[in-house]
């Protein structure tokens, strides 16, 4: 015969443990960690080009770096991508406001600028400064960003902003940074004529380039680009990130107008 428990009550067979509600269903074990949660999908970033000087609109994606790009351009339009001096973003004009640099919002267009005419000029260089700025492409190519007013280049009519730069006297400076052409137009000699051998970007019968920068210039015209920019790198895969804050882009403008001012390059 079965003993009563405690209070005289017997657990019925079939009901509930005790400190487990009635009608609450036993829930099974389980064994294992959980299962890991599946890799959010990087978006498929494709974007829209064209020649600068005309050509049908072509697609690229999946590159890295402004090398890469270069070789996507080229691929699309069959051309070499060391024909290719810089690119600009949307606008086909040669606009030193609207570089590519190291990212690209997500709504640009580019247009690559190409090799065309070679010119050669002489220069006498009669003041320490001949009025240039240079900058260069990343890939190779040293170009002028701007031209000073008043200044030994801005007498040479036929120096114009967007030639890139390919010699110095016989000296080949191609695949030289821009601060490297910096210093040796600095350290030439005073009163000593010297030979700039230019490569214009090829153009449209449309298209004039800048001399100058003009205070208008730099609030207008500015194209439209997505909030997010895909950044560019040396080294490593180009990353998605968030576009510069009003703030980030002064102080980068700054620190541009420095280097400007005081070594003649522009980064």
């Amino acid at each position: 015969m079965r003993r009563a428990g405690r209070g005289g009550r017997e657990p019925r067979e079939g009901g509930p443990m005790e400190g487990q509600e009635p009608g609450t269903p036993e829930l099974p074990a389980t064994e294992g960690p959980p299962a890991p949660r599946p890799p959010r999908a990087r978006p498929r970033l494709v974007f829209h080009t064209q020649l600068a000087h005309g050509s049908p609109t072509g697609r690229i994606e999946g590159f890295t770096n402004v090398k890469e790009l270069y070789a996507k351009i080229a691929e699309v339009f069959g051309i070499s991508p060391t024909e290719i001096l810089f690119c600009t973003l949307n606008t086909h004009k040669v606009d030193m406001q609207k570089l590519l640099g190291g990212q690209i919002g997500l709504e640009d267009f580019i247009f690559a600028h190409v090799r065309g005419e070679t010119k050669e000029v002489e220069v006498t260089k009669t003041e320490d400064a001949l009025g240039l700025t240079i900058t260069d492409n990343g890939a190779g190519y040293a170009f002028i960003k701007r031209i000073k007013e008043g200044s030994i280049i801005n007498r040479i009519q036929t120096v114009c902003v967007g030639d890139s730069i390919k010699a110095i006297n016989d000296h080949t400076i191609v695949g030289c940074r821009h601060y490297e052409v910096a210093r040796m137009l600095r350290e030439l000699p005073r009163a000593q004529p010297f030979t700039l051998r230019l490569v214009q970007p090829k153009k449209a019968f449309d298209m004039i380039g800048q001399r100058t920068r003009s205070s208008k210039s730099l609030g207008e015209g500015r194209g439209a680009s997505g909030k997010e920019t895909l950044r560019l790198r040396v080294q490593g895969p180009a990353t998605l990130e968030e576009g510069p804050s009003p703030s980030e882009e002064e102080a980068a403008r700054r620190v541009d107008d420095l280097l400007e001012s005081y070594m003649g390059i522009r980064d």
